[in-house]
């Protein structure tokens, strides 16, 4: 109920994405509604019917990670504070956002399912009743439990991979690097808050003379050895407060905040962060061009075999490592693009940058995360759109209107996931926008930043692109 409630409130650009995440299902739901149809009409045929359904995959993957992407970006289902406190904490949130996915694509599913009862001539009073009689097998009854589980494969994969990667996080302490520990003041474990300075380290020796009566201990209980600590902790308590950092408890007084440890003898704190390291952008990198690498050069070897496989929308019929290579090519894009996004933005730092370029390369390095995988796939797909053009027999069939859907589904997801990722950057970033123009920067100066970020992103993934279509296009034309 609540899912609901959250969904009727949204704002209307957030229901057009849901509404787009919808029209991708019905479009998924429907080729599979239709390989099942061709698997009813053609039984002597498996192979064919197996190979059209392995066919589905793709666009099935397209519009699960478009259905993700949305979810990311759904200011619904965002945590903020308070909302602990009512019983919606990040699990909650979590199921809400995986509940509202599994509805949005139901809804297609179900969409697909009239769609394509309609074309068979079951369900009549429309235009095109029974259009697609002959194809989908009409004098067939349908099979109830094969239609509805093809059906459930989007809902459930979709809301599958909503909570994945929306699940909750544990807070990791943050480390300096590497794998040895950080070490605040007087050896203390964490990093501490405030930076040491030669009076601290001067106060404390200062009381470390041995004299008469240096065993004993004091009044209030403190060592006479560690007086000196005590007191400059003590000293420091308002500045430890104004970092954000909680109190040091000293004798006799209850720790203010439990969650953050302080050292066993009472004198440092250990600050925490509430997240753990942030992803590195280009530790994929180096494996993405692996891939890459890796797919171009089965493609290039894909030609001395003689297994061979029909390609769809009347291709020539190529090697079964073609594909091979395609789908590895493809993965290594996916992986290096945050790598190259984030090489993108420090070549735009580099020989004596300004105001301008030093802004757009800081804002693209900070966003490689966020765009670089969905730029990735975008490339993927283009690369394999111009090889398939390529590839296109003039002498042959044209494209069928399911090949035309299929692929008008895969672009269509692959782009709407890069511009949902951007808004989602644009939204992640508007503190920063909004404390740039309170410092008097232009408006003129932030647009021509965004400009700058695409032409660099362009300049660089577009010759990638056309490279690795044209490697993967020629094992088949030769």
């Amino acid at each position: 109920m609540l899912a609901l409630r959250l969904t009727r409130s949204a704002r209307p650009a957030v229901q057009l994405r849901r509404l787009l995440v919808a029209a991708a299902s019905a479009g998924t739901g429907f080729l599979l509604l239709c390989t099942l149809g061709y698997a009813l009409g053609h039984p002597d045929d498996p192979p064919a019917a197996v190979l059209r359904l392995a066919w589905c995959t793709v666009p099935l993957a397209a519009t699960v990670q478009f259905a993700v992407a949305v979810a990311r970006t759904d200011p619904g289902t965002r945590p903020r504070p308070g909302l602990s406190a009512i019983g919606l904490g990040p699990a909650r949130l979590m199921t809400i956002s995986a509940t509202t996915t599994a509805l949005s694509t139901a809804l297609g599913s179900m969409l697909a399912l009239l769609f394509f009862l309609h074309l068979r001539g079951t369900i009549t009073g429309m235009p095109f009743d029974g259009a697609g009689a002959q194809f989908l097998a009409a004098d067939r009854s349908l099979p109830v439990a094969g239609a509805l589980t093809l059906l459930c494969l989007v809902p459930a994969a979709a809301s599958l991979s909503v909570a994945l990667v929306l699940r909750p996080r544990e807070a990791r302490p943050a480390q300096s690097g590497g794998t040895r520990t950080a070490f605040g003041r007087f050896g203390a474990y964490g990093t501490g808050a405030m930076r040491e300075t030669f009076g601290a380290y001067g106060r404390f020796g200062a009381r470390l003379r041995r004299g008469a009566g240096n065993d004993a201990q004091r009044a209030d209980g403190v060592p006479a050895d560690t007086a000196g600590a005590t007191t400059a902790v003590a000293a420091e308590q308002p500045a430890l407060r104004t970092a954000g950092v909680a109190p040091v408890p000293r004798n006799g007084d209850a720790p203010q905040a439990p969650d953050t440890p302080a050292d066993p003898l009472g004198r440092v704190p250990v600050a925490f962060e509430p997240q753990g390291r942030r992803p590195n952008p280009t530790a994929a990198l180096p494996w993405g061009i692996s891939t890459l690498a890796a797919g171009l050069a089965v493609e290039a070897y894909a030609g001395h075999t003689t297994a061979t496989t029909d390609m769809p929308g009347g291709l020539t019929s190529g090697p079964v490592g073609v594909l091979l290579g395609w789908l590895l090519t493809a993965v290594g894009l996916a992986l290096a693009g945050p790598g190259l996004t984030h090489a993108c933005g420090h070549f735009l730092q580099t020989v004596r940058p300004g105001a301008l370029r030093l802004l757009a390369g800081r804002v693209l390095m900070e966003e490689s995360s966020r765009i670089g995988r969905p730029l990735g796939i975008v490339c993927a797909v283009a690369s394999a759109a111009y090889a398939m053009a390529a590839l296109q027999n003039p002498d042959g069939p044209t494209f069928g209107p399911l090949t035309t859907l299929g692929a008008l589904l895969v672009a269509g997801c692959t782009l709407a996931t890069l511009l949902t990722a951007a808004v989602e950057a644009k939204h992640a970033r508007a503190d920063t926008t909004a404390a740039l123009l309170r410092l008097g920067a232009p408006t003129a100066m932030l647009r021509a930043a965004a400009t700058l970020r695409a032409a660099a992103l362009v300049t660089l993934f577009a010759p990638l692109t056309l490279v690795v279509a044209a490697l993967a296009a020629q094992p088949l034309t030769r």
